[in-house]
């Protein structure tokens, strides 16, 4: 019987996160909309610095919905793995957009520390309280699913809710800061949108690095390969494992495995055995897509 989409399957976190990251893409266009317009009317470069910043999530948003949609693909003639890789490819396209933004808006925060300019109006922290605890609540539910789900795209995008959270908090602190010291702090603001820039730009880094990992096919990390050996040698007729390799595509897992077994038996009962040992595979971990098994006599490399 074939599990409900719904439930912890690669197909069904794939939906749920496509869902997400819409509600996400939503979300972060009216904030966007609100701190711009906040700080065009608030005289906050800070703030206006927040909502560029969320205005380039929309597009890590889409980009994250788009990886998701085509990873859910099934294999075809030519991806016979399945289109997988679209998910962490997505979360690198974003990282570096994440990376690009931080670039840009320091560049412009500097601009603003040397130019004279009104001061903050009080109603843009209004405007930021409202945003922190919106994407608090945001990155909470989005990382507990890419968490669920082992998704690098979906974490991407939490951390996106997070990040946007943080340089909220530091226009919060920057705005606050210029409107109680009076004019000669009035550059606060700018100098917060500095430091949010550095939490931008660490973000993105911590988004680029895993993301980069899966795609150059690096083993996963956890438990999943002392499971998948455990599973196999337990499978009768299994006299040890030679080789085991589990890598990442997409939600899935694909494992290699090099069984050996008694010599003397013959091609079919080795056949038999190597379907064995896939079927208890699999049993580990829903998530495991496929495994191939080879077989080899116990002798060879013992």
């Amino acid at each position: 019987m074939e599990p409900h989409p719904n439930a912890n399957t690669p197909a069904g976190n794939l939906q749920s996160g496509a869902r997400v990251a819409l509600v996400g893409m939503a979300a972060n266009v009216v904030l966007a909309t609100a701190k711009i317009l906040a700080g065009a009317l608030g005289h906050s470069y800070v703030l206006i610095a927040d909502g560029i910043e969320s205005a380039l999530d929309i597009a890590g948003s889409a980009i994250i919905w788009g990886g998701l949609k085509f990873a859910a693909r099934p294999p075809d003639e030519t991806h016979p793995y399945g289109h997988g890789k679209a998910e962490p490819v997505a979360a690198i396209l974003v990282s570096l957009g994440v990376l690009a933004a931080a670039v840009v808006i320091a560049a412009r925060s500097v601009q603003e520390i040397f130019q004279p300019h009104h001061p903050p109006a009080p109603f843009t922290l209004i405007v930021l309280i409202v945003v922190v605890i919106v994407k608090e609540l945001l990155f909470r539910t989005v990382n507990r699913l890419g968490r669920d789900a082992e998704s690098t795209a979906i974490q991407t995008d939490a951390w996106h809710h997070r990040t946007d959270a943080m340089t909220s908090i530091a226009a919060f602190i920057g705005i606050s800061i210029a409107l109680l010291g009076g004019p000669r702090w009035q550059s606060a603001d700018a100098w917060a949108a500095l430091f949010a820039c550095v939490l931008i730009a660490a973000n993105g880094w911590r988004l680029f690095y895993p993301a980069l990992h899966e795609v150059l096919d690096t083993a996963p990390r956890g438990e999943i390969v002392g499971l998948v050996r455990a599973a196999a040698e337990a499978v009768p007729g299994v006299s040890g494992i030679d080789k085991c390799f589990v890598r990442k595509m997409g939600l899935e897992f694909y494992v290699d495995l090099h069984v050996a077994v008694d010599e003397r038996i013959s091609v079919r009962a080795g056949h038999e055995l190597a379907h064995a040992v896939k079927d208890a595979v699999k049993h580990t971990n829903p998530r495991i897509a496929d495994v191939l098994v080879h077989i080899e006599p116990a002798e060879v490399g013992r």
